[in-house]
């Protein structure tokens, strides 16, 4: 067992799983471009509205994300009436539940830490409607999700949907012990436990459905996401909370322009990339791009559970398969011993000659990959 960060006693195991990949390094080209980055939706109903800034990076640079601070952002309708946001941190920026006036119509004005002033153009506010249905089929290799909606008005038209998934893992092993100073201590009953925890994931596609060519404006069984029947999701239990939103035309226009250029291409028969126009513009240089698109509507949520019980009996490979956990027998005799599991930084001496099973703390504590309180929807 080569040196870890830390480990974590432990006293019962599972089978595991090694596996491996072999990168894959393109060239990638360098470019200054810094364009100010704006994600939300003016919330005009009962729930908090969040905008997000931040700033493009390079696909070669070391961050993944750059969020934009300390900006002032406030949104305004076309009566001067200005509802002011408060900063959260890491780029966001939000306001409480709003219940503005649908007559009316609404932008997003920003002035960066620089000084620099955007604004987005005035939108009309869309009523969106309720989630019919979200339902999934158990296929032979995972479970299919889909949603259903309709709008009796046929006003719509235009969806969009987005959804956060949150599912129940375990560990690779149990936790008997824990450390206190170097030391293996019996876990008391009322001591956190680090073997179960939830994890939440956010959707990386974008789904949209059209309705303009219909006579009614219904949405039957569109594809939402496939969960594998291999997956930790599904190891436990699943939830998905699903959020639709109405868009105008223009909107859609512009998210499935973004869907094209970035999920669509790669084939020599795909659509060409395209530039992406939204409706920011940079008022204190109108030369400089902005990417977004800020819109005002009510959001409708739709939240369902599924069971491992309601599924066949599939086997999840799960996280900590393919990290090919494995169990340790350590005798813990001297700081120079303990000194090579902890990184050359020896806890407190042990002075008997005890032997212990140990795994590496990914293997063990999995509020490194999730939370271990569990959330307040939960059921």
């Amino acid at each position: 067992m080569g040196t870890r960060a830390y480990l974590y006693i432990i006293s019962f195991s599972t089978i595991a799983i090694t596996g491996c990949k072999k990168p894959y390094a393109p060239k990638i080209v360098a470019s200054n471009a810094n364009f100010l980055v704006v994600e939300g939706v003016i919330n005009t109903g009962q729930d908090s509205t969040f905008i997000k800034l931040s700033r493009t990076v390079n696909v070669s640079a070391k961050i993944t994300a750059k969020p934009e601070l300390n900006a002032t952002v406030v949104i305004e309708n076309d009566m001067n009436a200005t509802y002011p946001l408060q900063e959260k941190g890491n780029g966001v920026y939000a306001a409480p539940p709003l219940n503005l006036d649908s007559n009316r119509k609404y932008y997003l004005s920003i002035r960066t830490a620089d000084n620099k002033t955007y604004q987005s153009a005035p939108v009309e506010v869309k009523t969106t409607p309720q989630i019919d249905s979200v339902l999934y089929k158990i296929q032979t290799d995972g479970v299919q999700l889909y949603v259903n909606t309709h709008d009796i008005s046929n006003k719509t038209r235009y969806y969009r949907w987005d959804y956060t998934e949150t599912w129940i893992f375990h560990t690779a092993y149990g936790d008997t012990y824990k450390l206190v100073n170097g030391s293996p201590v019996y876990r008391l009953p009322n001591d956190p436990q680090i073997y179960q925890c939830w994890r939440s994931d956010t959707s990386s596609t974008i789904t949209l459905a059209s309705t303009a060519q219909q006579s009614s404006d219904v949405v039957l069984q569109l594809p939402l996401t496939f969960v594998s029947s291999t997956s930790e999701k599904l190891e436990r239990r699943y939830s998905i909370l699903v959020q639709e939103y109405a868009l105008t035309e223009p909107e859609f226009e512009y998210y499935e322009n973004i869907k094209t250029n970035t999920e669509q291409l790669g084939g020599i028969f795909d659509a060409q990339p395209s530039s992406i126009k939204g409706n920011i513009t940079c008022t204190s240089n109108p030369t400089e791009p902005v990417i977004g698109f800020i819109s005002a509507s009510t959001i409708t949520k739709k939240r369902i559970f599924i069971d491992n019980a309601q599924l066949p009996a599939w086997v999840a490979y799960t996280y900590y398969d393919q990290q090919g956990c494995n169990l340790d027998t350590i005798t813990l005799k001297s700081a120079t011993d303990i000194a090579q599991f902890y990184g050359g930084n020896p806890p407190l001496y042990l002075p008997t000659y005890q032997p212990y099973l140990a795994a590496p703390a990914t293997c063990v504590d999995c509020t490194l990959r999730g939370t271990n309180k569990q959330p307040a929807f939960w059921q």
